[in-house]
């Protein structure tokens, strides 16, 4: 099951803009890799020591850096120097535990949002900086999420080449995002599953598999409910980094997490309703067991009366048994006991 909230004791005391990483470590180590392409030519090589930052002011191509593994503070830190990120920018990347949201410094842009793995249903952090020439990301993990933009920029295919760096952070989104649609396949199929064994014989591990896609739901709806108001902010064209088409695209993205944001509500709702009929399942089930129950303990009450009178040995425990009257006062004990015991149920008002 995922964590809703990653430690932040770590930090507790220190001045605002100090880089201390919070969360897992994912990588082995840190490895850059950087990719500059224009419309005629790519290049991409990894980069090992960060006194290779290249001088990017006045170059006509455009440059990626894609940073995977954030525990290495000191490479960070000569990164944030050579690209003249602000201080609180290397802090949210360094805290995984960020909310999607958009920042403006005038002179770059900073996105955070969370990249969601539909195999194992976990989530890491991905952060962008969006410059007039340049894009930085940062992942915790390897993965393959932005190889297809990779092999776009690679083939010349599409309008990626064609475009600025603005562009190549909407390809970057737009991967990002289409990605949710796979985790939300992953989850309806979990959820179909779910209801038919809720339906047929629910247990205990019927439980615990709610609760774990109700803590999901909750994960997703963090991730995709600020990045509504993140593309949004994007895709108006309020910074001069967005050129105006690319807010076509932006626009497009947009729709997609209004369409994931409207499937999760769906899946939550359903999933709401599922521990619903588990609990209305469980009580029907204990109501069939009492109900057998108090169907025996019924046809045996009378029974148990006729025997226990019966067998009561008078004689020696009743010296004047043979007196008349003898057997009907020990009748009206009972009763008595009896009716003092109801009495004592409507004044408990258990009846």
């Amino acid at each position: 099951m995922p964590r809703l909230v990653k430690a932040r004791s770590k930090k507790t005391g220190l001045p605002p803009g100090a880089l201390v990483h919070i969360g897992e470590r994912r990588a082995e180590k840190t490895r850059i890799t950087l990719l500059e392409y224009d419309d005629a030519q790519v290049e991409e090589r990894e980069i090992k020591d960060f006194r290779e930052c290249p001088k990017l002011e006045g170059k006509p191509t455009v440059t990626w850096i894609n940073v995977i593994g954030l525990h290495d503070v000191e490479l960070l830190q000569k990164m944030g120097d050579c690209f003249g990120l602000h201080p609180l920018v290397l802090e949210d990347i360094l805290n995984t535990d960020q909310r999607p949201k958009l920042e403006d410094y005038e002179d770059y842009l900073y996105i955070v949002l969370k990249m969601l793995h539909a195999d194992d249903r976990t989530s890491e952090q991905v952060s962008l900086v969006l410059g007039p020439n340049f894009v930085l990301s940062f992942q915790e993990t390897e993965g393959d999420v932005f190889e297809p933009v990779k092999e776009r920029l690679k083939s010349g295919k599409g309008r990626i080449r064609k475009f600025g760096a603005d562009y190549l952070a909407y390809a970057l989104l737009d991967c990002i995002v289409d990605r949710y649609f796979g985790v939300l396949e992953k989850l309806s199929e979990g959820i179909e599953l779910l209801e038919e064994q809720l339906v047929a014989t629910p247990t205990r591990a019927t439980l615990r598999a709610i609760h774990s896609l109700k803590v999901e739901m909750i994960l997703l709806t963090r991730s995709v409910w600020p990045l509504r108001e993140v593309i949004s902010s994007l895709q108006r064209g309020e910074s001069p980094l967005i050129k105006e088409p690319t807010t076509l695209y932006l626009r497009d993205v947009y729709d997609h997490t209004i369409h994931v944001m409207d499937t999760i509500e769906t899946s939550r709702d359903i999933v709401t309703g599922m521990l619903d009929i588990y609990l209305s399942s469980v009580s029907n089930r204990l109501n069939e067991v009492m109900k057998v129950l108090t169907i025996i303990a019924t046809i045996f009450m009378p029974l148990t009366f006729i025997v226990g009178v019966y067998g009561m040995n008078f004689e020696k425990l009743w010296p004047d048994v043979a007196e008349p009257w003898a057997f009907w006062l020990v009748m009206l004990a009972m009763a008595g006991i009896g009716l003092a015991m109801l009495a004592y149920f409507k004044k408990r008002k258990w009846l």
